[in-house]
């Protein structure tokens, strides 16, 4: 028998998407899931794609449906988790979905959610240098938001590399709807997203401090765009050439002077090193890839998975870095991840139960 995991939150997506990967994991077993109004309603009538597990009865979400498994999902409303995990026994590992142990600034909690901070649990973004150990010998962890991994998957190696400047940086991400949780809301109901863009909280996204927190950015303009499709996220990132050098001197030259050979050669010196960049930060990682130069990335290529596609240039008339991430937005977004850290915490192969192939169509 393998561990012994419980989910709380069974009956929203993220929730819902955690018990299928599980479904099919070697070695972890559910045993218990949990919800609020749908308690006491088998699994099948509220996830009714997850048929291994139609016959789970939904429990309350309360301490003791949880506290017997090795390791509990909390897949709830940002807000939520904190009291919930305090009750908890020490040696009951958890994962949360939610926002409410990822951010370690008090002061950035109180502006972007409001209330009390319950401090920071270890950051669930293996792919970040240093996190795949600190993941593994923690026994709690905050996974990420999934604005959040889209852009810092893109952004984390271009700062850290000293190439992106981290005073200069803009993001403008669409994402599916499924993003915005299972609750009824009438501005996303079929008839209101179907052939539709719209642009919310632009310049004022909770996103902005975890992704600067675990970025290295330091200014960062966010606008995030609701897209007519119920899964995935494509973040176009941008950022301004670090200085001193020639891709400063790139960026800051006059539009008059960039069409040159000169700053054509600056421009493609800088590409090729914004590229390998990339590559090397990620040779070896099982989800995250660089594609072959001249592909960019498409959500539906991440459907189902936990992938995360990469693609970057520089911009031919503003000189900046721009890099292109597509993810799943329920996968290495959200449960993908959150079973990705599982594993390390575990001790388990980091990719059991994950794929980075997506479906189609």
């Amino acid at each position: 028998m393998g561990a012994r995991a419980a989910v709380a939150g069974a009956s929203g997506y993220a929730g819902g998407e955690v018990l299928r990967l599980l479904a099919g994991h070697p070695e972890i077993e559910v045993v218990a899931a949990t919800a609020h109004t749908q308690a006491g309603t088998p699994l099948g009538a509220v996830q009714p794609h997850l048929a291994s597990l139609a016959d789970l009865v939904l429990a309350p979400t309360e301490p003791a449906a949880l506290a017997g498994a090795d390791i509990v999902f909390l897949a709830l409303p940002h807000g939520e988790s904190a009291a919930l995990a305090a009750t908890l026994p020490p040696t009951v590992k958890i994962v949360d979905l939610g926002a409410d142990h990822r951010l370690r600034d008090p002061a950035d909690w109180a502006r972007w959610y409001g209330g009390p901070h319950a401090g920071a649990w270890t950051y669930g973004l293996p792919e970040l240098p240093g996190q795949r150990a600190a993941i593994a010998a923690a026994s709690r962890v905050a996974n990420t938001g999934c604005y959040a991994a889209s852009v810092i998957l893109a952004l984390a190696p271009l700062i850290a590399a000293g190439l992106a400047d981290p005073q200069d940086v803009v993001v403008v991400a669409s994402s599916g709807t499924s993003g915005a949780g299972r609750g009824l809301k009438p501005h996303l109901l079929a008839t209101e997203v179907m052939g539709d863009l719209s642009p919310y909280r632009v310049g004022a996204h909770q996103h902005v401090a975890e992704i600067k927190q675990a970025s290295g950015a330091r200014t960062l303009s966010m606008t995030p765009v609701l897209a007519p499709m119920p899964r995935g996220i494509l973040a176009t990132v941008t950022a301004r050439p670090s200085s001193p050098g020639p891709a400063a001197e790139l960026a800051a030259a006059a539009p008059d002077k960039r069409s040159t050979a000169a700053t054509a050669h600056q421009r493609d010196a800088l590409a090729a090193e914004v590229r390998a960049c990339l590559r090397a930060a990620y040779a070896g990682e099982p989800f995250v890839r660089v594609l072959p130069e001249g592909a960019w990335p498409h959500t539906a290529a991440t459907y189902g998975s936990n992938a995360a596609l990469l693609q970057s240039t520089v911009d031919s008339d503003s000189g900046r870095i721009l890099v292109v991430s597509a993810i799943d937005n329920l996968g290495k977004g959200a449960a993908g991840q959150a079973v990705q850290c599982a594993n390390l915490m575990l001790g388990l192969p980091e990719t059991a139960g994950l794929t980075a192939n997506g479906v189609a169509p």
